[in-house]
């Protein structure tokens, strides 16, 4: 099918119900027996949260600023893709694709897309298009296996083309980034170039040796994501089945599960909501809770963790690095497989939810980079 359909969110009030209900009954653990986030999200701050869910949190607000936006669906390769689309009004606005990443959705994007298709001051504009991830969100949830970071790539293509679109840029982080670096290294028809705000590298023996302190930085972090923050994602690359019982049957465990990353992946002093709005972090994971999307969006996990490894583009190539990334790549180890990198700009703020957390400073560097490439 070549068809795309509008499509409209009006979740069931019985969802909501259920959901109140739910967090109203949570058989809570006991306290940790730290006094920070080190043993994962703390009681208190996920009953506070979970409290704010079931009593003030009003989900009608995002179902309709999404329906507002403009939602759609796409049968590819069997499988629905759900995608907002927003068409810029400027006539030589440049079509862009972005791909979330995991825990987020197309909700990270919520606060650029305006900016991005509608400049009032003579920038650059994007036609954007934001697809939900297989398993993830609204879209379909693959029956089999198979639908790894190439088959996306592929269908991301797939969906430009349908979309009347030849020529046009591609733009991710965190899975994201996975799903357009694999755009890049294929090559995808229309494809002029992408933009990476998570890029992949790693160090050879030489850099080990004698590392510069941008270096040293990315080897601490790797070391302290390896010792003490890939739990998560050893469980959902090895048994995705498995947790996707709690996180679909409990929406305190899913909270805690999600939670836990706005805290440890933001550019924050101590708190998620530093860096992020407590409306914005469950409508986030509403988009988890809602489609019951804990084990279909873990299986990505089994299908392609191996895949963030560093891959040889020769697309034009833009990066932007942000100081709380959770795997810093310095530009040298980048270099050696973009081999037309054309903008890398230092970032002063932001983590690894980039335009969830600096949406203006975001927007600023998608028209620098862009620009570089039309």
């Amino acid at each position: 099918m070549s068809e795309v359909r509008p499509f409209t969110l009006a979740v069931p009030e019985a969802a909501l119900d259920d959901l109140r209900m739910r967090l109203e009954r949570t058989r809570w653990p006991e306290a940790e027996t730290v006094s920070d986030w080190s043993q994962g999200t703390p009681l208190a701050e996920l009953q506070a949260l979970c409290e704010y869910w079931r009593q003030d949190y009003d989900w009608r607000k995002c179902e309709a600023k999404l329906n507002a936006l403009g939602q759609y669906t796409a049968e590819i390769d069997g499988l629905d893709i759900h995608f907002l689309h927003v068409r810029s009004p400027h006539a030589d606005a440049l079509p862009l694709v972005m791909t979330h990443g995991w825990p987020g959705s197309v909700i990270e994007f919520m606060g650029v897309i305006e900016a991005l298709a509608n400049p009032t001051d003579g920038s650059l504009a994007f036609h954007v298009v934001a697809p939900s991830l297989p398993g993830f969100g609204f879209s379909g949830k693959p029956s089999g296996t198979g639908w790894g970071i190439e088959k996306i790539g592929r269908a991301w293509g797939e969906l430009m083309t349908r979309l009347g679109y030849t020529r046009w840029v591609a733009q991710g982080g965190d899975w994201g980034s996975a799903v357009t670096t694999a755009i890049g290294v294929q090559q995808l028809p229309g494809c002029a170039g992408i933009h990476l705000n998570m890029p992949i590298g790693r160090p050879l023996p030489e850099d080990l040796a004698s590392p510069t302190a941008s270096e040293l930085k990315a080897l601490t972090a790797l070391k302290y994501y390896q010792d003490w923050d890939s739990g998560y994602s050893t469980q959902q690359r090895t048994r995705p089945q498995t947790v996707g019982y709690g996180l679909v049957d409990s929406p305190a465990g899913l909270a805690a599960w999600i939670f836990e990353k706005m805290w440890a992946w933001t550019d924050n002093q101590g708190s998620p909501y530093d860096a992020l709005g407590r409306d914005a972090i469950l409508d986030n994971i509403m988009l988890y809770w809602l489609p019951a999307t804990g084990a279909s969006s873990a299986r990505l996990y089994w299908e392609s963790f191996g895949s963030f490894a560093p891959q040889q583009i020769d697309l034009p190539v833009a990066v932007s690095a942000y100081p709380k990334e959770i795997l810093p790549t310095p530009r040298k180890w980048a270099e050696r497989n973009f081999r037309n990198l054309v903008h890398w700009g230092e970032m002063e703020q932001g983590g690894h939810f980039a335009a969830w957390e600096q949406p203006e400073a975001f927007v600023r560097e998608l028209r620098t980079a862009f620009a570089l490439m039309i």
